[in-house]
């Protein structure tokens, strides 16, 4: 996904609620509200699934649809929450990669990195 994507998503989102005027409705809070649920709604499909069993969720149509919707909704929440806090999606998530590839650097055990930045503040 390109910034333009990301841009022209966030636009057709904002266009679509403005048309509803549901802008006041939009705010950080219920922004962040919506996005957990909807990441809820998506834990949902997975809840008493083995392991197993959750690998192959998009092998049935059915599910498949399900995750599909709730990613999408995760997404748009997401989008309209960067949207009103002028947030960059992007470069957010591609400034916590760098800080996480310093935190974790390759060959370290799991669980040692934030140990060590636990006792490096103190």
């Amino acid at each position: 996904m390109s910034e333009h994507d990301v841009r022209e998503l966030q636009r057709r989102l904002a266009e679509f609620a403005a048309s509803r005027e549901w802008q006041p409705y939009h705010t950080p809070k219920n922004l962040a509200a919506a996005l957990s649920v909807e990441a809820a709604e998506l834990l949902e499909i997975f809840q008493w699934l083995t392991p197993e069993e959750a690998a192959r969720v998009m092998d049935d149509p059915d599910a498949a649809h399900r995750v599909a919707d709730e990613v999408a909704d995760v997404l748009a929440y997401l989008l309209q929450f960067c949207g009103v806090l002028g947030v960059d999606p992007l470069a957010a998530l591609s400034a916590k990669i760098d800080r996480n590839e310093l935190r974790f650097p390759v060959g370290r055990p799991p669980g040692r990195a934030a140990r060590a930045d636990r006792h490096s503040t103190e």
